[in-house]
């Protein structure tokens, strides 16, 4: 029954997006087997809710409402095999209300915050050590996308420039300086077999930090006149 009642919650949560979505502006849908994407949909906005493809491992950074057992014993976050989860969809918001309106193109070195869309709580880091490689842990902490300032990741695109969809980049923990990286040989055992750990990693240069959007729901870049 409980397992039912998450997959129905996050249900519930995509659709509102979607609705929303509709209701006022255009958005790109992108699924696993679309190649093409319109040009005014090939960039990474604000709004948009998308899923972070970790590179090495092709698994994408997900979350659910299990607790680690260990550290700071909030919501875990892991990488997760399959493409069609929707507990794998964060939304982008900007570092603080308001600060990133819909739309809004992001770009290398902004500040941002994701917030998982299924149990509406942010991607945060901060000093506690992780269970399986006693890297820095990640968890997701905060109510309704309120947290503080561990949940604040800085943008580095591979380009140096605006943030593309499907190209590289690192995201950097604000707060600690460390990079969210998946170890793809450190794998949780039951209740979530399988699933990757999800760190932080003092080491830039480490390619398990390097990471990709993938499916989603994406804004178009908005102008001025839009």
């Amino acid at each position: 029954m409980g397992r039912w009642l998450v997959v129905a919650t996050a249900c519930v949560a995509i659709a509102v997006v979607c609705a929303a979505a509709a209701r006022d502006h255009k958005t790109h849908e992108h699924d696993a087997d679309q190649e093409e994407i319109p040009p005014e949909y090939s960039y990474v906005t604000c709004g948009s809710s998308v899923k972070m493809n970790h590179i090495n491992s092709n698994h994408r950074l997900h979350s659910h409402k299990v607790t680690y057992g260990s550290g700071s014993g909030q919501q875990s976050v892991t990488g997760f095999p399959e493409f069609d989860d929707p507990n794998s969809l964060w939304l982008i918001h900007g570092e603080k209300a308001g600060s990133c309106p819909r739309g809004k193109q992001l770009k290398n070195g902004d500040k941002i915050r994701l917030m998982h869309v299924s149990t509406r709580k942010n991607l945060h880091s901060h000093l506690h050590q992780s269970p399986l490689t006693n890297q820095q842990e990640v968890s997701c902490f905060g109510d309704n996308g309120e947290g503080d300032t561990g949940d604040v990741w800085v943008v580095e695109t591979a380009n140096k420039g605006v943030w593309k969809r499907f190209e590289q980049l690192k995201l950097r923990h604000a707060d600690t300086g460390k990079y969210l990286v998946a170890t793809p040989n450190a794998k949780f055992g039951h209740p979530i077999p399988g699933q990757l750990e999800i760190a932080c990693s003092a080491y830039p240069n480490d390619p398990n930090t390097n990471w990709a959007t993938a499916e989603g729901f994406y804004f178009p870049v908005q102008t001025a006149d839009d």
